[in-house]
C-alpha cells in the first residue's frame, strides 16, 4: 500500500486485494487475473490498496504446481480437517496456512475490513473453489486465506461482486468522515 499522506485519504476505507487482481504474475502459472476495472485504478490512485498474495507470502515459488483443496472449503483446512494437495501429488498446506496468517496479518496493520479475492483459488477463493479432483470442476466454498479473513470479521467479496464491495467501501468511507 502506497497510502496518500492527505488526510482526504486517511477518511478513506483501506481494501485488501488479490495481487492478481491488479496484474501482478503471481498466479500458480506465473501469470495474473488482471480485472481491468476503472474502479480498482480508481482506489489504487486513491491509495487505499493493499495488494497481497497469500500463497506468495506463505514461501511458495511461482510458477508453482497447481495446488486444491482435498474435497472441501478452507474452514477445513483451518481446523486440520483436509489438507491441501498439488498436482504433483505434493503437499502445500503449511505454506498456505502461514500466507493466510501473513495476509490477516497484513490487513490488521492497514485496518482493512474489506478483503476483494480471486474466486476459485484455494487461498483466496470467496464463493467457491476447485473440487480437489483437478477435474477443472468448482464447489461452493471458500479458500483458506478467505475463511481466515472471514472468521477475523473481515468482509470478503470476490470479483463479481464487485457492485456490493463498492457500496460497502462507500458506507464505510461515510462513517469515517463522521
Amino acid at each position: 500500500m502506497d497510502p496518500k499522506s492527505s488526510s482526504a485519504a486517511a477518511e478513506l476505507t483501506p481494501l485488501l486485494v488479490s495481487a492478481c487482481l491488479l496484474g501482478d504474475p503471481v498466479r500458480y502459472d506465473a501469470g495474473h487475473k488482471w480485472l481491468g476495472d476503472e474502479r480498482l485504478a480508481q482506489w489504487r490512485d486513491q491509495g487505499r490498496l493493499v495488494p497481497v498474495c497469500p500463497e506468495v507470502a506463505g514461501g511458495l515459488p511461482t510458477p508453482r504446481p497447481a495446488a486444491e483443496i482435498a474435497g472441501g472449503s478452507g474452514a477445513q483446512v483451518l481446523a486440520g480437517e483436509l489438507r491441501i494437495v498439488d498436482i504433483d501429488g505434493g503437499d502445500p498446506t503449511e505454506a498456505f496456512v502461514a500466507g493466510a496468517r501473513r495476509a490477516l496479518a497484513t490487513a490488521r496493520r492497514y485496518h482493512c475490513r474489506l478483503a476483494l479475492l480471486t474466486d476459485a483459488s484455494p487461498s483466496c477463493g470467496s464463493t467457491q473453489v476447485y473440487d480437489g479432483r483437478f477435474s477443472g470442476s468448482r464447489i461452493a466454498g471458500e479458500g483458506v486465506t478467505a475463511a481466515l479473513l472471514r472468521d477475523a470479521g473481515i468482509e470478503v467479496f470476490a470479483p463479481h461482486q464487485l457492485e456490493e464491495l463498492t457500496r460497502r467501501l462507500d458506507e464505510l468511507d461515510t462513517d469515517r468522515r463522521r
